[in-house]
């Protein structure tokens, strides 16, 4: 999700620091660290539910409302 594999072509780095951006405005609790580890929706749900001490259900219906505004390609 915001973690770099090495080797991701100008377009799809792009896309990956301006999503990484928009979480770090949504949960400004996420750090630069923090997003380097992140490589799916599971973990950042997992993350935000912690961080924010939320059940899962609420961090996964607050992650997936943030993923929906996210552009695509």
């Amino acid at each position: 999700m915001f973690g770099f594999y090495g080797g991701e072509s100008p377009a799809v780095l792009a896309r990956q620091k301006s999503a990484m951006r928009s979480a770090q405005s949504k949960w400004p609790f996420l750090t630069n660290f923090d997003c380097s580890t992140i490589l799916d929706e599971q973990q950042l749900i997992a993350m935000v539910g912690t961080r924010m001490a939320v059940s899962g259900a609420v961090a996964e219906a607050d992650v997936h409302q943030w993923a929906k505004q996210q552009p695509t390609s």
